[in-house]
């Protein structure tokens, strides 16, 4: 499995946010994307996810046998995706039996879910009753419901005081540690341990 973007280039409103942009991320690996406010992280990642068609270039996940893959990523955006009407683990249920896992391996169910972004106790109260950070931890939780090896994952520390963002990273790295792949955009230090770095408008991943 390999994700990778070759000569990513995206304009906005007559606006260039980035142009020769070229990745090239492997099992095990993880990428850092930061830059200023308007400068094209959540538009990169949103690139990457499929959602939106560049300005040039490409952006592929690629199988070991060279294969196309377009039901191997997560994407967690800004927004929780999750239905305030809806208890916790109705959400999780939701989701479990929407999105296709890329294989039945990896993924835990929806209680195991809520245990390890330590919320089982919110597990039937309505989303929409939940705190700023209980809301982001539930849908941090979508990404272990269905296992999917590719994470993108735009601000995922946001809304989250200091102990949830280390429980996000503790996840991530596991979840890097078991060949999985995550691009995060973030303004914030995430504490993952060797990701490598890229700041829109300032040239390739370091």
């Amino acid at each position: 499995m390999r994700l990778v973007a070759e000569g990513l280039g995206m304009e906005r409103g007559g606006t260039e946010l980035f142009s020769g942009l070229s990745i090239a991320l492997e099992q095990g690996e993880g990428l850092a994307v930061t830059g200023s406010n308007g400068t094209g992280k959540s538009t990169l990642l949103r690139i990457l996810a499929q959602l939106l068609r560049p300005s040039a270039g490409s952006a592929r996940i690629i199988r070991g046998d060279g294969a196309d893959c377009h039901n191997a990523l997560h994407y967690l955006g800004p927004l929780n995706a999750m239905k305030d009407q809806l208890t916790a683990s109705e959400n999780l249920k939701f989701w479990s039996g929407h999105l296709a896992p890329y294989e039945r391996t990896g993924a835990i169910d929806l209680h195991e879910a809520l245990d390890a972004v330590q919320l089982a106790h919110v597990a039937e109260i309505p989303f929409g009753y939940l705190s700023t950070g209980q809301k982001r931890r539930i849908a941090i939780a979508r990404l272990l419901c269905v296992h999917r090896p590719v994470w993108l994952v735009d601000e995922p520390t946001s809304g989250l005081d200091a102990t949830s963002g280390r429980l996000f990273a503790t996840l991530a790295a596991s979840h890097l540690a078991s060949g999985g792949i995550l691009v995060a955009a973030t303004h914030l230090p995430l504490g993952i341990d060797g990701l490598k770095s890229l700041q829109l408008g300032q040239g390739a991943p370091a």
